[in-house]
Order: structure tokens, then C-alpha cells, then sequence
């Protein structure tokens, strides 16, 4: 079944999509990331969503948003209604859906790794379900001899037999190998395109797999978008955060996609363990890899050995355990096969897209929630006796706001495995710099959490983990 396109999206849509139906050009007064991200940082602080902005009473709202974004701007990018419905008409006769961070259907896995940096939009074909699936995502070069297509497409295989949905960027060479050797195996697979999705999902060969369910593929782009090097090497941390652990199959040295995508995955990102082929061909580029800390493939033989590979000791996403509604905004668990427990989306409905020529790590104030293996139990989970085992702030509430700080204490504990400043987690909780930098001193005051300066940030001492 196709995501309906929200209002939010359609708004997010006249602000930045180009909006070609065919041939034509795109408005040369589309926001750029950078102005979508203050204008949508605008809108939260004034409680408003991007709806607001195409609704019968939005004069006010533009006038409001004048400060950020001149106001006739905004209405002109706002009058190509016209043209946004061409547009479509035409991505639903392909049975191309849209959806935005505002959506409940967007990504989980995307909103809890790349946060602000994850696409204010997606274009999709298939079955969506399949996003929040996990699984082992393969990458390489395009260009490779016809042993490393056999060998990539047996990877393929052999992921379709572990039940593994199989996650790459559907370019030729590699990408290419491993998606269809887990699509004639039975496999299902997740295709993150940098072009060509309208003409990708048109083809013969893709139209029953894309209907049957066994293939979604998806893009940060404009479906009739061509080649662009700097949107190739962004999806990339896109295939990395929709997966469990990844392969790379064949890598140039210091150049190329693949080579930037593992790189940034194995020093700043860090949401999967990261291995590289240990036979056939000796590679310059794999051997590098591996002395970033890369992992040798073991060359599993069946799906039991297969299974291993997702057991290395490596950072995964944080499992946060769902908060009271009355304070945040959860999802329902993803009924995909083999998914990790739900995440928490903690992020507002109103959020940023990603600067498209910056990686999101490339900032100091930008470092991703990274992940834990362990279940943390939280204030829900820990038995209530009348001990004084029990977290001591519960116990001591004497006032509303003490109570309040005692309900979101495990779940910054939680955030803050890892670095982060004081805006990152006010961004998290959906709270003001001012709260944020409250709860912060207040945890620093008992002592369960330092401050540490490389990598700047706040982080919770090994000791207190579980206190």
C-alpha cells in the first residue's frame, strides 16, 4: 500500500523539490538545505509545522517567518500547487510515493542515526516496511572483473538464505551483483538510488519484484534526477544507517564512493561493523580499510555462519526504550523480519534536511547518537521496592520540577553513551538550550556524567551506567 502524501510533505515538497514532471526546469528560488534547516528551526520555536504554511490563514505565518526567509520568496515557492499536483499525478502513475520527516511512516533507523541530517524528504517505490528491516548492506566499486560479480552475487544469496534483506546503492558493478543475487535467491532487498529512480523503478525486470514486496528502492532525490558525484557520496551514509553490518566488496585508495562511504562510516559514524573481503585479489584499498579497523570477511559457508557476522563487537544504533507519551512523541515497533527492537523517534515534526555537499559529521556539533548492545533498563523497567536501590531523584521529588527531571533522567542516560553538547540533546527531547543545560548540570552534579573535550560533549562515566 502507498503512503499517502501529508500535507507537511507537500509543503516540504514547494519549498524545495524541483517539481520536473518530464522535461522542464526547476524553480532557481528553492531553499537550500541550509535555509530549509533555519526556517524549519523557526517554525518549531514559534509551535507551528509545515501544514501551516498552505492553509487558508497562513499570511500571518509567512509574516512571521519573514525574519528567516523573505516572505514574497516563500510565497512564490508556495504558489506552484499547479505544478505540484502535475508532478503527482505523474509519480503515482509509476507508483512513486513521497514521504518527509514529519510522516509517520519515515524511517526509524534513519531519524534515530542521522537525526537532522537524515533527508526532509524521501522518494520511494515498494514496499516501505522493508526500510526498517536491517540487514547486511554490500558495496564496491563499479568496475570489477566478472570473479568479483560471482563472488558479491554468492554474498547476495546467501543473505536471501539467512533471511537478511540485502541494502546497497543499486549502481552498477557491485551494488548491482549483490541485489540480484539475494533477489533470484528469494532474498529481499532495499535499494538506496543517487538518480534515475523514476526510470529504475519502470524497468520490466524491477516492476513485479517492486509489487511483490521483495524490493523497495528509495532516493534523497528527485526522481527524474541524473548522475551527480556529490549525491552519490552522500547516499552512501544512507545505505550504512538502514543496515546491521555491511561488506565492502572492492575499493579504490583514498578516491571514489565506496572508499569515502567506509571511511566515514569507520571514523565518524560508526553505526555498523564494517568488514572487507579476505580472499581472491589483494586490494590497496581494502588493506587500508582494514588498518582503519575494518573486519576481515569470514566467509561464512550457510545462514547459521551467516548470522555471525551481525555478533561483531561494534557499535549499533541506541535502543532507546520507548518514554511516557505524556512527554515524547514513539512509534510502533517495525513487524519487519528479524528487525531490532523499535527506536524512539525524539525528534520534532518539524526537522532539517542534510546539507547535501557536508557530511553530517564533517561539523563539531554533529557527532550521531551511536549505539549500545546492552538493554539499559529504564525508570519503568527497575522494580519499585521499598529499598532505596530505586533511583534516589524519585524518591526525593519534592517539587513538579523535580518530578519531571526524575521521569527524563534514564533517557539521557541513555542518549548520552556517547558524546553529545547540550543543543544536541536539547534537539533529542525536543526542550530549549536553557532546560537541556539544567538537566546536564544537574546530572554532572551527582557525578553520573562528565564533560569531556575530545570529542567535545557530554557522556555518561562507565561507572554509572547502570546505577
Amino acid at each position: 500500500m502507498m503512503p499517502s502524501l501529508s500535507p507537511n510533505t507537500q509543503a516540504i515538497l514547494l519549498l524545495t523539490a524541483p517539481l520536473i514532471a518530464g522535461r522542464g526546469s526547476s524553480s532557481s528560488e528553492l531553499l537550500t538545505p541550509g535555509e530549509y534547516k533555519r526556517l524549519a528551526r523557526h517554525m518549531r520555536e514559534i509551535q507551528r509545522q509545515p501544514a501551516d504554511l498552505v492553509s487558508p490563514d497562513a499570511s500571518e505565518l509567512l509574516r512571521a517567518c519573514q525574519p528567516v526567509i523573505e516572505e514574497a520568496r516563500l510565497q512564490r515557492l508556495l504558489g506552484r500547487g499547479f505544478l505540484l499536483s502535475q508532478v503527482i499525478e505523474r509519480w503515482q502513475a509509476r507508483a512513486i510515493w513521497v514521504i518527509s520527516r514529519a510522516d509517520d511512516q519515515y524511517p526509524r533507523r534513519l531519524k534515530a542515526r542521522l537525526r537532522e541530517d537524515s533527508p526532509a524528504v524521501l522518494y520511494g517505490c515498494g514496499d516501505i516496511g522493508l526500510l526498517d528491516s536491517g540487514g547486511m548492506a554490500v558495496v564496491g566499486s563499479r568496475h570489477v572483473d566478472e570473479s568479483l560479480i560471482d563472488y558479491t552475487m554468492a554474498v547476495g544469496k546467501l543473505a536471501a538464505r539467512a533471511h537478511r534483506t540485502l541494502v546497497s546503492g543499486g549502481a552498477k558493478g557491485i551494488d548491482q551483483a549483490a541485489m540480484r543475487g539475494a533477489l533470484e535467491a528469494g532474498g529481499k532487498v532495499s535499494g538506496v538510488l543517487a538518480d534515475s529512480l523514476e526510470k529504475t523503478t519502470m524497468n520490466r525486470e524491477n516492476r513485479n519484484l517492486l509489487l511483490d514486496g521483495q524490493l523497495v528502492l528509495i532516493s534523497p532525490y528527485d526522481p527524474g534526477a541524473g548522475f551527480n558525484v556529490g549525491n552519490a557520496m552522500q547516499r552512501n551514509k544512507l545505505i550504512y544507517a538502514l543496515a546491521d553490518a555491511s561488506l565492502v566488496v572492492s575499493s579504490d585508495l583514498n578516491k571514489g564512493g565506496t572508499w569515502t562511504g567506509a571511511v566515514e562510516q569507520l571514523d565518524k559514524l560508526k553505526f555498523v561493523p564494517v568488514y572487507v573481503r579476505s580472499t581472491g585479489e589483494s586490494s590497496v584499498g581494502l588493506d587500508a580499510l582494514r588498518g582503519k579497523g575494518a573486519i576481515p570477511w569470514p566467509n561464512p559457508q550457510d545462514a547459521d555462519e551467516f548470522e555471525g557476522v551481525f555478533d561483531a563487537a561494534a557499535p549499533v544504533p541506541v535502543q532507546v526504550p520507548k518514554p511516557e507519551p505524556s512527554l515524547f512523541s514513539g512509534e510502533a515497533p517495525s513487524e519487519a523480519v528479524k528487525s531490532p527492537p523499535a527506536v524512539v523517534d525524539i525528534s520534532p515534526a518539524i526537522d532539517a534536511v542534510n546539507e547535501p555537499t557536508q557530511p553530517p559529521v564533517s561539523a563539531p556539533d554533529a557527532e550521531p547518537i551511536e549505539c549500545v548492545t546492552e538493554t539499559v533498563p529504564t525508570a519503568a523497567e527497575t522494580p519499585k521496592a521499598n529499598s532505596q536501590d530505586t533511583n534516589p531523584l524519585v524518591a526525593k521529588a519534592s517539587t513538579p520540577a523535580d518530578t519531571l527531571f526524575a521521569a527524563v533522567r534514564d533517557v539521557m542516560l541513555l542518549l548520552l553513551k556517547v558524546p553529545m553538547k547540550d543543543t544536541e540533546v536539547a534537539t533529542a527531547l525536543d526542550i530549549s538550550n536553557a532546560q537541556a543545560k539544567a538537566w546536564l548540570l544537574r546530572l554532572l552534579d551527582e557525578g553520573v556524567i562528565e564533560k569531556q573535550k575530545k570529542p567535545a560533549g557530554y557522556i555518561v562515566k562507565q561507572s554509572s551506567l547502570f546505577e
